[in-house]
């Protein structure tokens, strides 16, 4: 386990543990968000692709995200294991509710100087709602690769709840 990547819904906890695995594997942590939110307004980083290209050419690496198109194929082509966290619903809604919360009222500074809002709140693209309505995709989207014999060579790690996560953390 030296190119890891952490999957999941929004809100299942992907940066957290990717965060808590870099510690204790002494890999380096790169936030998928981060590279790809750049600016104000949620601007995207339009050199992403190369950014991401450049940082999984290393020989350790752990990121937080099954991908965004642009840059998905690439990040399950070089990992060498996928950590996938695949929660219910029931499990992730009230993580992401108090996240988005939290950072609501804190008005906490995220990629690139954004920051969640009150009006953002009624948006499709927020992350309560993306988290909800993507749910079902994503858990399809993620075990499409994970059935794909281009990825065969993946050493798959599925997690079904929060405690076989941390069972699993607390032996590495």
């Amino acid at each position: 386990m030296e190119r890891i990547l952490v999957v999941g819904s929004t809100g299942a906890g992907k940066s957290t543990l990717a965060r808590a695995l870099s510690v204790r594997l002494g890999l380096p942590f790169h936030e998928m968000d981060a590279l790809y939110f750049t600016g104000p307004g949620w601007a995207v980083n339009s050199d992403v692709s190369a950014d991401t290209s450049r940082l999984t050419s290393r020989p350790r690496w752990i990121i937080d995200s099954l991908g965004y198109p642009e840059v998905r194929d690439l990040l399950w082509d070089r990992a060498d294991t996928v950590v996938w966290l695949d929660y219910r619903r029931r499990a992730i809604m009230p993580r992401v509710l108090r996240r988005s919360l939290r950072r609501t009222v804190t008005r906490e500074s995220l990629y690139g100087g954004n920051r969640e809002t009150w009006a953002g709140w009624l948006s499709r693209e927020h992350p309560v709602w993306w988290a909800w309505s993507h749910h079902g995709a994503r858990r399809r989207e993620i075990r499409t690769r994970v059935d794909d014999p281009r990825f065969a060579q993946l050493r798959v790690l599925r997690f079904g709840r929060p405690e076989e996560t941390d069972a699993w953390l607390s032996s590495q």
